[in-house]
């Protein structure tokens, strides 16, 4: 049987060459019948091969062992311990090897000066703070931000970033799919003993889960429409959000994906809308729009509790307004500034990041959160703009950048998801990835889809309904998405 002519470096090459007794590169490999035993090492060369980076855009491709320790810290976010042992690795690793590494504070300077201010006013928030007890041991905190260093040492070139976007799908989909079977065959589901999935917290489970929904919305709204695994995906993931029954989590993907959709392709947005109406009037479970319907009803308990946390937190801040009361310390004092009416003596936390960095960390280091939020949002628009805007081979790249940032913070008016070590761990990789694209800059190359297009005088001005195929995206089709 003839063999398919595959390009050797699209993904299946090795799988079809394998199909018809052939190795990729020419060398003979073992039929299946006369050497079973041979297929799953290959198998599993060619798996390392599909999600290992290649060099592209002029970028070196990072060391595989850096590379794969750090991602491996990432996707093992569900056993944290794992997850900062593999950190601490991947330290370790990039300071013995910081020779074989390419680090440029010219590149990188935009993102880590914010998040240098920050980790200064936090350090002095814990050292003002009113129980430096309490405080100062959370100053470890800022070892997480590990990931964010090395993010743009790491992970290189459009080809190491995607390649990890799709490992962070995939583990996303597969706790998902573990959140269902955790709903239907165990005793959590109720308000009261929401899925946890393989997390501590339902609010963490709910976190990861939203940003694996938006990283996924980001990619099918550019091209990735085209393939109904990613709206299978998408389908899976949305409904163990919702079977977690967390109203931030939601709120945060209705008022992103609205504003994606309504963007990108404005004349679904009404009958989108429609369509959702009718499912949660008619087909929705009882849970679901009970709780959607709470969201809005003040006399909710839990909701007029958030409003008495807001009114403590405007009276911690008077007290401390530079730089608050102390990390830690929220939970602590609570009772000194409650209302008298509020349903809960004591809480952890004020269930709202903006009032929870301001009570804690004062304005200062409230600021110091928006501004580094601002800065990742300032990278991914401007590269986005650079590299050809909605028709770039970027976009769902830079577009997830978007949607994460926006969605964690939209979240984060109703929980405080910043002291979340888990979902923070991915916010902060998301925030470099404008970094991790950009190392083409280091060797002086430009990739083709760089050059100035009329779409960046309005980079999203292109819709995807209206969309014209003069800039053709890898792996698209020719045809009119909507003859």
């Amino acid at each position: 049987m003839a063999t398919r002519d595959v390009a050797p470096n699209r993904p299946g090459a090795e799988i079809l060459h394998l199909r018809n007794g052939l190795e990729p590169h020419g060398a003979a490999l073992p039929q299946w019948r006369d050497q079973p035993a041979a297929v799953f090492p290959y198998f599993m060369k060619s798996l390392w091969r599909r999600f290992a980076p290649t060099a592209d855009d002029g970028i070196t491709s990072p060391p595989l062992t850096g590379y794969w320790l750090f991602a491996s810290h990432l996707l093992t976010i569900w056993g944290l311990a794992l997850s900062n042992a593999l950190m601490a690795l991947a330290a370790l690793w990039s300071l013995k090897n910081r020779h074989k590494l390419q680090w440029s504070w010219r590149r990188d300077a935009p993102l880590f000066a914010p998040a240098g201010i920050y980790a200064i006013f936090f350090v002095v928030s814990v050292a003002t703070s009113l129980d430096l007890e309490s405080s100062a041991p959370e100053l470890r905190d800022l070892l997480s931000w590990i990931t964010l260093g090395l993010a743009p040492v790491l992970i290189r070139g459009e080809s190491a970033v995607r390649r990890l976007f799709d490992a962070i799908l995939a583990m996303t989909l597969l706790l998902a799919i573990h959140g269902i079977f955790q709903y239907y065959l165990t005793d959590y589901g109720d308000l009261h003993q929401r899925i946890i999935g393989l997390f501590s917290h339902y609010q963490t489970f709910a976190g990861v889960l939203l940003i694996g929904t938006l990283m996924l919305a980001a990619r099918l709204a550019v091209d990735g429409w085209r393939n109904p695994g990613y709206w299978l995906a998408l389908g899976i993931i949305t409904w163990t959000l919702q079977l977690s029954l967390t109203r931030g989590a939601w709120v945060a993907a209705a008022v992103t994906l609205a504003i994606l959709t309504w963007v990108r392709a404005r004349k679904y947005f009404f009958t989108g809308v429609l369509a959702l109406v009718l499912f949660f009037s008619f087909l929705a479970p009882h849970s679901w729009t009970e709780r959607w319907q709470s969201i809005t009803d003040l006399s909710d308990k839990s909701n007029y509790d958030r409003l008495c946390m807001a009114e403590a937190a405007t009276f911690m801040i008077a007290e401390r307004p530079l730089f608050g009361i102390g990390p830690e310390v929220v939970g602590e004092r609570y009772s000194i500034y409650r209302h008298p009416t509020a349903p809960r003596m004591s809480i952890p936390h004020l269930h709202n990041s903006f009032l929870q960095r301001a009570a804690e960390q004062g304005l200062m280091g409230l600021g110091a959160y928006l501004l580094l939020m601002v800065a990742g949002l300032a990278l991914a628009w401007r590269d986005f703009r650079r590299h050809g805007g909605i028709n770039g081979s970027r976009a769902d790249l830079y577009l997830a950048v978007f949607l994460v940032l926006v969605g964690f913070n939209v979240a984060g008016l109703f929980e405080d998801n910043w002291r979340d070590t888990e979902v923070r761990r991915l916010v902060l990789f998301v925030l470099a990835v404008p970094l991790c694209l950009s190392g083409s800059c280091l060797s002086g190359s430009h990739s083709s889809d760089s050059r100035p297009t009329d779409s960046q005088l309005d980079p999203l001005s292109s819709d995807i309904n209206d969309r014209s195929d003069t800039v053709t995206r890898p792996d698209s089709n020719d045809e009119d998405p909507h003859p």
